[in-house]
């Protein structure tokens, strides 16, 4: 079908009630800045997923960095997003306010040429993520292990998707999924088949421009709405079922499986990357940060599992803005309350 008559069918779609998750940040993202989620049928429900890494980061994780930036001989190096995300007390921002060493990169790689400018400081990198950035973090943490690198550590907060797709799938809140693609470039389509022939749920790996998205939702609203579970690709040209190998590889050799808890589902088995024995020497602390304090009115859980839209929680656009974050959701470009409230 063309984009006009994909397009038509989702405006004017009549069958049962559906109510899909897009999973990814950068979907919730392009679904408003395409206006495809504006022209859905109001029989078609869409929830926003856990899709954000700095959004299910718990607090605990946050206080572990402030505790770092608040250290004599100690600076945290993080991405931009995460440093106004609260913690248990404060931010990264706040800490920074009261002389913490806090700064932020456009490239983690930069991380070399500053940390061999300055030998007497620690460096320690906030390396959050999903499987999309887990092999740079791996990378990095190879480069610095091989080159015997001795001011440079990682907090790592990186996690794995699918475990959390199939707890979502499980809560029966949700009929459909919209995998994620940048995930799927690298996992390969097999790990969402297999969750899709668990859950009986329909899943589509889709992409992110508007001929993509429309296919893509098309696809998951006929399958969901004849209660066809299963998985279907349409981001074929650069998802395949074996993903990345070399990537995998690197993942396979710097990290190992472990528990994870997720802001809004808790700790969620095998769901978590950790530095492995080899590297361990790297690892700032990672482990063991499960603490998750929500800000008093905050309603970030409920949003990333889709029991609730960003719009229906009591901060949105009150006391909780982009300017003045009260949760996490806010904060990241990638959050859905940031995007509702952006508009895109």
């Amino acid at each position: 079908m063309k984009e006009k008559e994909l397009a038509r069918y989702l405006s004017s779609y009549d069958g049962p009630p559906v109510k899909l998750m897009e999973v990814c940040g950068t979907h919730t993202s392009s679904l408003y800045r395409t206006g495809i989620r504006q022209l859905l049928s109001k029989k078609i429900t869409l929830l926003s997923g856990p899709g954000c890494p700095v959004c299910v980061t718990p607090t605990a994780y946050i206080d572990q960095l402030i505790s770092y930036a608040l250290q004599p001989g100690h600076k945290v190096m993080a991405f931009g997003d995460l440093l106004a995300v609260p913690g248990s007390e404060m931010s990264l921002a706040g800490a920074r306010d009261l002389g913490g060493q806090v700064d932020f990169f456009y490239n983690p790689e930069e991380i070399f040429e500053i940390a061999a400018a300055n030998p007497e400081i620690t460096y320690i990198l906030a390396a959050v993520g999903f499987e999309t950035t887990a092999p740079v973090w791996a990378s990095l943490i190879k480069r610095t292990f091989d080159e015997k690198i001795r001011n440079i550590r990682f907090l790592t907060a990186l996690k794995t998707m699918p475990e959390a797709m199939r707890i979502l799938a499980e809560s029966g809140r949700v009929d459909g999924f919209l995998c994620p693609g940048h995930v799927a470039v690298i996992t390969g389509s097999e790990p969402f088949r297999k969750l899709a022939d668990i859950s009986q749920k329909p899943m589509v790996i889709g992409g992110f421009t508007a001929p993509l998205l429309l296919r893509a939702l098309s696809r998951l609203t006929l399958e969901t709405s004849h209660h066809q579970g299963g998985l279907w690709n349409e981001y074929p040209m650069v998802v395949t079922p074996e993903g990345n190998p070399i990537a995998k590889d690197l993942m396979n050799d710097v990290f190992t499986e472990g528990d994870a808890v997720w802001r809004g589902l808790g700790n969620i088995k095998g769901s978590g990357l950790y530095i492995s024995e080899k590297y361990k020497d790297l690892d700032a602390g990672s482990s063991g940060l499960t603490a998750d304090k929500m800000p008093k009115g905050c309603c970030c859980a409920m949003v990333l599992t889709g029991r609730i839209t960003p719009e229906k929680c009591p901060c949105f656009g009150k006391a909780c803005t982009p300017d003045h974050p009260v949760g996490a959701c806010m904060v990241s470009s990638e959050g859905a309350c940031c995007i509702t409230y952006r508009g895109g």
